[in-house]
């Protein structure tokens, strides 16, 4: 059997530590601290789609709103963030201001988020300008404004204290830190009931993961809970809503 690693790059963490990517199957990158691929094998841009678009009720809930901020949890290479921006551009309303706010542990590189987005021509231009504008090397809070009536904000650092921090004010969330079994601090109540906190009234989360503690730690926090079907043959999926 060959090995499927082809070669290793390092993204540097905000307090200088390093994760060492793997990248596999060509331009898959491969997270070794957690043990898991940052985009689903089949197709990362129609999971974003079907996962964190229609979980939240995107894009019918930018229609008639001159605003609209969503926060993800693992910025990673990007994908969730150009999916969404290029779908934001063929339905937003003139003059809505879109602002995208993530929180990142391990920021990777221009270079890394490059080549993990290339595979995929449809976002060729959201890729170029987001690849354009990254910083050399990403640190504390990196702010873009990628045209007229988008915002970019990646919190870089952990996710917990970077929610803490954040005014209150969200209207979706995407949850996407890698697989809860690897990744539990992304997940845990307490985060969840920052989140919570944070949203407005009727505000919204989707997520791939199913598992029966975060859905429990969701249902804990204040969110009212649905299981929907999962992308590309997984069975369940979460997305929900935030309670009165």
């Amino acid at each position: 059997m060959t090995d499927p690693v082809s070669d290793q790059t390092q993204a540097i963490n905000a307090d200088g530590t390093r994760q060492v990517l793997e990248w596999r199957d060509g331009d898959m990158p491969y997270s070794t601290a957690f043990g898991d691929h940052f985009y689903c094998q089949t197709d990362g841009r129609l999971e974003c789609g079907h996962v964190f678009l229609a979980g939240n009720g995107l894009p019918e809930r930018w229609r008639d709103r001159s605003e609209f901020l969503i926060g993800e949890l693992g910025f990673g290479t990007g994908l969730n963030f150009c999916e969404t921006w290029r779908q934001w551009q063929q339905h937003r309303q003139p003059g809505a201001r879109l602002h995208f706010l993530s929180f990142e542990l391990y920021p990777m590189r221009r270079e890394e988020i490059d080549r993990a987005l290339s595979r995929w021509p449809e976002i060729d231009k959201e890729r170029q300008t987001l690849v354009a504008a990254w910083p050399e090397t990403p640190h504390d809070i990196v702010s873009l404004t990628l045209d007229g009536q988008t915002r970019l904000t990646v919190v870089c650092g952990p996710a917990f204290e970077g929610v803490t921090a954040a005014a209150f004010g969200f209207d979706a969330w995407y949850l996407d830190g890698f697989a809860p079994s690897r990744n539990g601090d992304m997940w845990s109540p307490e985060l969840m009931s920052r989140l919570q906190e944070k949203t407005v009234s009727g505000g919204t989360f989707a997520t791939y993961a199913a598992a029966g503690f975060v859905r429990r730690n969701l249902q804990a926090a204040g969110f009212a809970v649905e299981r929907r079907k999962g992308f590309a043959g997984k069975r369940e999926m979460l997305c929900g809503v935030k309670q009165a």
